[in-house]
């Protein structure tokens, strides 16, 4: 419990509004919730959140003590009271999250604090109680591995340090297979192959670049592809990244002169579509090597419940792809909390 006297500078105020001042990471709802508990009082009793504070008043706050911590990246999840996540599968070392485009994985891609995919992760963790923060000396759930803002799909989360090191070990020595789905223009020739080349990548711009040959600071990339369904001038392609490079799909696609649906990047701005039609569907934990306690996770695969742009252009093949008959996919289902 902490307690403010209001001195002649505060005077004045409404009670929530002073409080969103004094104590940053507590959300306008938990305040709201506090204030209606009495676990905020003004002078001993119940308030309003619109009361108004006087010079001499005390604001008594039973509230946790790291919402009363400086706000900063690691802390965000605090601004979090009601996480939305969309889970495809969870246990007790990892969390499988199906990501919707248009959502940052972390703030230093551009977004807000307690706006990011992470934030909601740690903000359901911390409220399940499975992660406690204050007695961690180091450790806080953590993602194994990115997705563009713009593009969704499968991000794993890893509960604990083991998990986290053991995945990270596995994403490094390729032993995740990750499947994407994408609906790119015209029709590529042939139907199924490879894609190699060398990517560039101009980090002024955050754009990358394909060339054929090397060239000094470029990388190699390689993405297998698959044609699942043709209509008009579309196509729907799955792809496996034997390459985990910025913008690989987007990029090779478009230097192989289909562009990927709704791509303004690499491709062609389409009003119709607010994001690039791409999507990290499916995950398989295809383990090479002994993955200790992470073991009972070899060969199980997991995929989400849909993809719009799937359903709204190909639907016959997207009912294929997203039935449940296949007994090979785990948990195919998606919670939302």
């Amino acid at each position: 419990m902490k307690s403010f006297t209001i001195g002649k500078n505060d005077a004045g105020q409404r009670l929530d509004r002073f409080i969103a001042k004094t104590v940053p990471l507590l959300p306008a709802s938990l305040s709201q919730k506090y204030i209606r508990l009495k676990r905020i009082k003004v002078n001993g009793g119940r308030a309003q959140r619109d009361t108004r504070l006087r010079e001499g008043d005390l604001v008594e706050m039973y509230v946790n003590d790291e919402f009363f911590d400086t706000p900063k990246a690691e802390n965000a999840y605090l601004t979090v009271s009601a996480p939305k996540l969309r889970i495809v599968y969870e246990d007790e070392n990892i969390l499988l999250c199906d990501k919707r485009p248009g959502l940052a994985v972390h703030p230093h891609d551009g977004a807000e604090y307690g706006r990011t995919l992470i934030d909601h992760i740690q903000a359901y963790l911390y409220a399940k109680g499975e992660w406690r923060p204050r007695e961690e000396n180091s450790f806080a759930p953590a993602l194994c591995n990115r997705i563009d803002r713009n593009t969704g799909g499968i991000v794993i989360a890893a509960k604990n340090a083991e998990a986290l090191r053991i995945l990270n070990e596995k994403i490094k020595d390729r032993e995740l297979d990750k499947r994407y789905l994408a609906v790119i223009h015209g029709a590529m020739e042939p139907k199924a192959g490879m894609l190699t080349g060398y990517l560039f990548k101009d980090a002024v711009k955050n754009r990358v670049y394909v060339t054929k040959m090397p060239q000094k600071g470029a990388k190699t990339c390689q993405t297998r592809y698959q044609t699942l369904d043709k209509r008009k001038d579309l196509s729907l392609v799955e792809c496996e990244l034997l390459t985990g490079r910025t913008h690989q799909i987007r990029a090779q696609f478009a230097a192989a002169g289909h562009p990927l649906l709704g791509d303004g990047k690499y491709g062609k701005a389409e009003t119709a579509r607010k994001y690039q039609a791409l999507y990290s569907y499916r995950l398989t934990f295809s383990f090479l090597t002994d993955a200790g306690p992470l073991e009972y996770l070899r060969g199980r695969s997991f995929q989400v419940a849909g993809v719009d742009f799937a359903e709204e252009y190909f639907p016959e093949t997207a009912r294929l792809i997203f039935s449940d008959s296949d007994d090979s996919i785990g948990n195919s289902s998606r919670v939302e909390v």
